[in-house]
């Protein structure tokens, strides 16, 4: 009996002992490997010219065998793909390495080649493209290096008493047993000691409650979300960067030229706009035009037929012999001096024969006319408008029927006050964009300064000239104005489109390394439509974004 009550109490410290050790076995210090947040399964390395930026991807390389590795090859300023580049490829330390390059996307080329020994090797680049002529050499190519340790790695090596299911179910399968020969023993000492040792084995803590206990714990003192929500670094591959065409600038101190901001509206030029109405009350017999359509200066609009009432029509009965009358006495006098021209002095010859044409041009109107129709003719050249009648409509007189418009040539007519008025004056360059539509930047001249003040606001209306032959900016849209003054200044300016706003806060990416982007906040300054004044947050040669930086953003707030 007493060996047997030696064996459970063995027993019970060997569950003991085991907890102990998987405990014990915890790291709380800083003994780990540090494992990167997102391990890569190849190396890199970069090297950077005036003009090229050249990154290299491989994967682990073992020596005497072939290998291949992908080349990016951009432009160091822009950043944008190299394509159709001439590469060759040599290696200082062994002349007899043959390397062979083929492009395989923009911008990206493989490598093929081998190398014979365990070493690191450095490779010089001679590169020929559109940028011109390079030389660049590139090191710390490890051939034999193996990748870092990932957190799979260790946690596949971790002690199989490290498990908390291990734990658990040798805990299971002890209490089973205990109970097994607690029901078989008969022996009062013996189920005393069974009671005891079930006691001290059920207040020991389970190896699931230390496990989660430790689970919880921070023992590193760091975020356990990772630093990349609190730093402003961003990884981009650069597959990703060809893929959205994210391109960069180099800052330089320049001239900014200081522009004031104006708000008009497109109206018609003096010959821009042309209202028709009818001269008399009547009814459309004949149109000759339909809405959109261009027209010529005099070209046909409509005929229009008159309501004549009783004492009208005396009138044009007197009126038709008036006509009448005239054309033949005109007839007569002209028939009568040809018959004498050889004593008849051509003045009055002449005289009496214009005096039969106007008098057989009238009759001839009149009659074909009956004189009671009127015919429309355009003003101006254009195009016509939306109108409601049809052949048949009764019209009132000065009714508007057509309007013909011709945007060849509008006026901007903007809103001035007394602060911007000496800047326009003064100003030797005026461009106008639309303010909801992505129109294209047109200049415009100045056309007419203020001539009279709005009593409501105190601005003053100034008059612009744009030519508009294709009709992009309409009658009645809105426009912005921008003034450039004579002179311009020293100053970090950027693109507009390099600006971005995240949280309020206006935010720009700068390109650090080949993959690496961050993101700064800037103050704003004066913007001219085009470019902005940086007045704090950039230094010059640093490399801003120009296009993409809408997608880094999406990046750096997804990461």
């Amino acid at each position: 009996m007493k060996n047997i009550t030696k064996f459970l109490l063995s027993l019970s410290l060997l569950f003991s002992s085991t907890l102990v050790v998987a405990h014990g076995g915890e790291d709380h210090g800083d003994s780990k490997p540090k494992v990167s947040a997102t391990p890569k399964n190849y190396f890199t390395t970069t090297a950077l010219s005036d003009v090229y930026e050249l990154l290299i991807k491989y994967e682990p390389i073992k020596p005497n065998e072939d290998t291949h590795f992908k080349l990016f090859v951009s432009d160091f300023e822009s950043n944008k793909p190299v394509d159709n580049a001439t590469i060759t490829i040599t290696s200082p330390e062994n002349d007899k390495l043959k390397f062979e390059v083929k492009q395989i996307d923009n911008g990206i080329y493989e490598i093929h080649g081998n190398f014979p020994d365990k070493k690191n090797y450095s490779l010089t680049v001679n590169i020929n493209s559109s940028l011109g002529p390079d030389l660049i050499s590139i090191t710390d190519i490890e051939v034999g290096k193996e990748l870092p340790v990932t957190e799979a790695d260790l946690t596949a090596k971790e002690s199989f008493f490290d498990k908390g299911w291990v734990l658990v179910s040798i805990g299971f399968l002890g209490a089973l047993l205990l109970m097994f020969i607690f029901t078989k023993l008969k022996n009062k000492q013996v189920n005393a000691t069974f009671l005891i040792l079930l006691v001290l084995f059920g207040t020991t803590p389970l190896p699931t409650q230390q496990l989660q206990a430790h689970g919880g714990e921070d023992h590193g003192g760091g975020s356990k979300s990772g630093g990349n929500n609190t730093s402003n670094s961003l990884e981009v591959l650069k597959e990703t960067q060809f893929l959205f065409n994210i391109y960069t600038q180099q800052i330089e101190i320049g001239d900014f030229t200081e522009t004031t901001k104006l708000f008009g509206t497109i109206i018609p030029s003096s010959s821009g706009q042309a209202i028709v109405t009818a001269p008399q009350n009547g009814k459309i017999v004949s149109l000759s035009v339909n809405v959109g359509q261009q027209v010529k200066q005099g070209q046909q609009l409509a005929v229009i037929e008159q309501n004549i009432d009783a004492a009208s029509q005396v009138n044009l009965l007197a009126e038709k012999n008036n006509v009448d009358a005239e054309y033949e006495a005109a007839k007569k006098e002209y028939e009568r001096l040809k018959t004498i021209q050889d004593i008849a002095s051509k003045k009055e010859l002449s005289e009496a024969e214009a005096r039969y044409q106007k008098a057989s041009e009238n009759k001839k109107l009149f009659n074909s006319t009956g004189g009671k129709t009127i015919v429309l003719k355009s003003p101006i050249d254009g195009i016509i408008g939306n109108f409601t009648f049809s052949i048949g409509s009764t019209i009132n007189n000065n009714e508007t029927i057509f309007t013909i418009t011709n945007l060849s040539k509008v006026y901007v007519e903007a809103q001035v006050f007394d602060k911007d008025a000496e800047k326009v004056n003064t100003g030797v360059r005026y461009t106008v964009e639309c303010t909801n539509d992505n129109h294209k930047t047109a200049e415009v001249k100045l056309l007419a300064l203020a001539q009279n003040i709005n009593p409501t606001n105190q601005s003053q209306r100034v008059l612009f000239e744009m030519e508009n032959k294709d009709g992009e900016f309409k009658i009645g849209e809105f426009v912005n104005i921008s003034v450039f003054a004579s002179q311009s200044k020293k100053q970090i300016a950027v693109p507009n489109s390099a600006i971005s706003e995240l949280n309020g806060k206006s935010i720009i990416f700068i390109k650090d390394f080949a993959e690496q982007y961050s993101l700064v906040y800037v103050s704003l300054g004066e913007n001219n439509g085009t470019y902005t004044v940086i007045n704090k947050g950039l230094e010059e040669g640093e490399r801003i974004v120009t296009n993409g930086a809408y997608q880094l953003k999406m990046m750096f707030l997804n990461q």
